[in-house]
């Protein structure tokens, strides 16, 4: 189980879910619904965790398991028996949210959290996301428009992104190699978004809201590459290449062409400007959003060499 700081919610919050509240999880097994399990549990939520295989999901003992595609709705319907809250995950669901929402109303699930991306209303083609299977979009407005409580969570870059991204080449060398080394991230620690999701589920105070949540800090990749370095003590550095060179190298080892495309349209097209800070984080849960430093600190593992 990972680490989980203490106070992520409210006294109120964690008094009125330990009465009647149970809270189905659909991407229990992600980057955000696992921590998210973990804080629940933690406050004494009753969460049930929603995994295609029961017998591969780890969680903590008292979670119940259940079996379940969300982009098969029907295949939950038992499963949101006695069930009040929800947090749908826009790849779980994907085309299939409104679906979904719709089959808990007529459940009697009264609340849907819906994880959502900060540049949901950019055009479609224009999100690289959609093309690894978000359905943001679809899933924000069948939040919004399902005549339950809802709140939307809007993101940006998850921290854990830079470690898909270059943690090959960290492991192997001192060179980090990609495009545009000045263009801007806020990256958020998947941990505050987990929080800021146990409260949607828990308390009152963010329904009805669409929440972009990011990082305190906005850092060039170039600057991140330096933390990361700094972090695992050694002396990294980012060498720009040209873009249509970067993209070629990613498509070669396997990313989706759109996926490359809308990526690199969207560094081309934000190169120059700060990443946004909203502070809604900190403003939520009460202290200081965790910082990119933080999370590399948590992660510094990944980085090292398999020698180290």
């Amino acid at each position: 189980m990972s680490h989980i700081p203490p106070s992520y919610c409210s006294e109120d919050a964690i008094a009125e879910q330990r009465s009647t509240k149970m809270i189905l999880i659909t991407g229990a097994t992600g980057l955000v619904g696992s921590p998210l399990v973990d804080i629940l549990h933690t406050e004494g939520a009753d969460v049930r965790a929603v995994s295609r295989d029961p017998s591969a999901a780890r969680m903590p003992v008292g979670v119940e398991v259940v079996e379940g595609d969300p982009s098969r709705p029907g295949t939950l319907a038992a499963a949101m028996d006695g069930v009040t809250s929800l947090f749908l995950h826009p790849r779980a669901a994907g085309e299939r949210a409104a679906e979904l929402v719709a089959l808990a109303r007529e459940r009697g699930v009264r609340r849907v959290v819906a994880m959502a991306a900060l540049n949901i209303d950019e055009p479609l083609a224009d999100q690289p996301s959609r093309y690894r299977g978000d359905r943001n979009k679809e899933a924000e407005t069948a939040a919004v428009e399902s005549g339950l409580e809802w709140v939307s969570l809007r993101p940006g870059t998850f921290s854990v992104s830079s470690l898909h991204a270059w943690g090959g080449q960290i492991q192997g060398g001192d060179v980090v190699r990609g495009p545009y080394a000045q263009f801007a991230e806020s990256p958020v620690h998947e941990q505050d978004l987990a929080a800021v999701a146990a409260r949607a589920l828990l308390g009152d105070d963010l329904v009805g809201r669409r929440l972009e949540l990011t990082g305190p800090q906005s850092l060039t990749q170039e600057e991140m590459v330096a933390v990361i370095g700094d972090v695992i003590g050694r002396p990294l550095r980012y060498e720009e290449v040209p873009p249509e060179i970067a993209a070629k190298g990613m498509v070669q080892h396997g990313v989706p062409e759109p996926f490359v495309t809308a990526l690199m349209d969207r560094y081309a097209r934000d190169l120059g400007h700060p990443a946004p800070l909203t502070g809604e984080v900190g403003t939520i849960l009460g202290r200081q959003a965790l910082t990119y430093r933080q999370w590399v600190s948590e992660h510094a593992a990944a980085f090292r060499r398999a020698s180290n």
